[in-house]
């Protein structure tokens, strides 16, 4: 099959007669009136010296901090981009607020959840970020807190301010020939791994997608989840918080660890489940913690953790150095200044800016390819070993009609962001999956019929794995989801041979079964036990579907797999 086409879809450019007033406030009479027609940057939060220069060549700069959320929304309507920092939350009022004008907003740092993505889409805004620029201070930061939280330093540091020599409450453990486990071996994990290495640690890592040659560049073994699990004494957070990530660590997965293991988060609140975690200090299953968060972000029930005096807490610190912040300003300023001269930023977070009607279209099929990947990557088994996957698109157009470019950015989006620290954008999503060594065939099956309909369907293969779940091997041993949209909404239509018909999100289990009286009102008990509530079941006589509200704890999953008749089960997050 001829490789697909690629069309560049620019960011529509910005016309200086766009330029006018939207209040009298809007431009100060001060400009000239050529300044006041180059593109005007709002800076809510500060950046390095080197980026507001950056920006100041090309456009009219103006810094406001510590603005509130209704004088910002009165002033977004004056401004053609917006550079924002991990403080500032973007709503769908100010998009709206911005009346069109906001064409580029700006994070100045890696996370991106502080902005409403879906509202920057309808508004055609281009959300960017600087995901780069501070992996060494992060990396530097967890080091500084894991070493802290071995030795109780900030705990016998309190006791002395307060006049107290206690020393005997002090007794540590020292770190080398401890293992450290790096749960997400991205550009941080991988720069926090090189220095425990130096301190004479074992590094162990779990990342499906991590590169193999990477981790032995340096020494490092790369381990399922499991046995990441089991095996450390302490363990380092890096991945992104998604509702694969969610709550990762929680009472199923303290149960397997060491006793006394040590947990260092420098990522995302959300990634650990703060009752959990208590409830593990409590028992002695989890030592230590140290956590860097946002405080505007947490729950409070947090409050009991910072409170805790076996955990130690700092304010979002990772990237809060001098070197940081002057990086993180130079690349959040180049990416703006790309974008508002019309060209495409590698860094670009948001959906692809192409004409409203096309995206419109595709959209539901974009969901649908970004949900397979997510759904096919989590059957399979152990860690590693994606590298080969094919794409199938069933259409009745001709070729030159439907470029697939941005389906296969969603599903390479969908197979390596729930378990990585990377985020796969439209410009950068072939690069990525290049750089992982993951292989994507594409083929198109002709149909025919009207060229109304994009598509008829998406086949995933997934060659060369094992499977978690036997049944979703298709008759020559590879992993095959297919799907398709209906009414708008994506439906997983095929399981390995087995034809299903199930909407394709939320929590999914899915059981393979032996015909037989009384198997589903088993199952339907065992929920109903751990008040589990049921959404949705689609019954077959060798396959049940059970769409849930809520995630079931691992003994009630195993339970229903004890239940006779049922052959194997798996359960899904979409």
């Amino acid at each position: 099959m001829a490789a697909s086409s690629f069309h560049k879809f620019p960011v529509p450019s910005l016309c200086l007669e766009s330029f006018h007033c939207r209040s009298p406030r809007s431009i100060s009479t001060s400009l000239s009136s050529s300044a006041a027609m180059r593109p005007i940057v709002l800076v809510t939060e500060r950046i390095g010296d080197a980026g507001l220069a950056l920006l100041r060549e090309s456009n009219e700069v103006d810094c406001c901090f510590d603005l509130g959320p209704h004088e910002l929304c009165s002033r977004v309507c004056q401004c053609d981009a917006l550079i924002i920092g991990s403080g500032t939350k973007l709503s769908r009022k100010l998009f709206e607020c911005s009346e069109g004008r906001l064409r580029v907003v700006g994070i100045a740092g890696f996370g991106i959840d502080n902005v409403d993505l879906t509202a920057a889409n309808e508004h055609r805004c281009l959300v960017v970020n600087a995901p780069g620029a501070s992996k060494l201070s992060v990396a530097e930061h967890g080091i500084a807190l894991l070493t802290a939280m071995v030795r109780n330093v900030w705990q016998a540091i309190a006791c002395v301010k307060s006049g107290s020599w206690e020393r005997g409450k002090f007794l540590g453990v020292q770190m080398a020939g401890k293992t450290l486990a790096v749960m997400g071996f991205g550009e941080v994990g991988f720069e926090v791994a090189r220095r425990a290495k130096g301190l004479g640690m074992q590094v162990i890592a779990y990342d499906p997608y991590a590169s193999s040659y990477r981790a032995h560049s340096i020494g490092i073994e790369l381990v399922g989840f499991d046995k990441a699990l089991m095996t450390a004494d302490m363990i380092s957070l890096h991945m992104h918080h998604n509702s694969t990530t969610r709550k990762m660590l929680k009472d199923e997965t303290f149960k397997k660890m060491k006793e006394g293991v040590q947990i260092l988060n420098v990522a995302h609140w959300g990634l650990i489940d703060e009752e959990a975690l208590l409830r593990a200090l409590d028992a002695g299953i989890v030592s230590r913690a140290a956590l860097d968060l946002l405080v505007e972000d947490l729950p409070p029930l947090y409050e009991k953790l910072i409170q805790h005096d076996r955990v130690i807490v700092t304010p979002n610190l990772g990237a809060y150095t001098i070197e940081a912040q002057e990086e993180l300003g130079i690349e959040i300023a180049e990416a703006v200044n790309k974008a508002l001269t019309g060209d495409l930023p590698a860094t670009v977070v948001n959906e692809p800016m192409v004409p409203a009607e096309v995206l419109a279209e595709l959209k539901p099929f974009l969901d649908l390819a970004n949900r397979l990947g997510k759904f096919s990557v989590q059957l399979i088994a152990g860690r590693g070993g994606l590298k080969t996957v094919k794409v199938t698109y069933a259409s009745a157009r001709e070729s030159d009609q439907l470029d697939t470019k941005l389906l296969r950015v969603g599903i390479i989006k969908g197979l390596i962001e729930p378990f990585s620290s990377v985020i796969v954008n439209w410009v950068n999503g072939d690069s990525i999956a290049k750089q992982r060594g993951l292989r994507i065939t594409e083929e198109r099956i002709s149909l025919h019929g009207s060229p109304e309909y994009p598509l008829e369907f998406i086949q995933i293969q997934v060659a060369n794995v094992e499977s978690r779940f036997a049944s979703a091997l298709s008759k020559s041993g590879e992993i095959e989801v297919e799907g398709q949209v209906r009414d708008g909404i994506p439906y997983l239509t095929k399981v390995g041979i087995i034809e299903v018909d199930c909407p394709l999100e939320g929590r999914i289990l899915i059981c393979k079964t032996i015909d037989q009286p009384g198997l589903i009102g088993g199952v339907g008990s065992i929920l109903g036990e751990a008040k589990v509530n049921i959404s949705f079941m689609k019954a077959g006589r060798t396959l049940l579907i059970i769409k849930l509200d809520e995630d079931p704890a691992e003994e009630t999953i195993k339970k229903i797999g004890d239940i006779a008749g049922i052959q194997e089960h798996i359960f899904l997050k979409i």
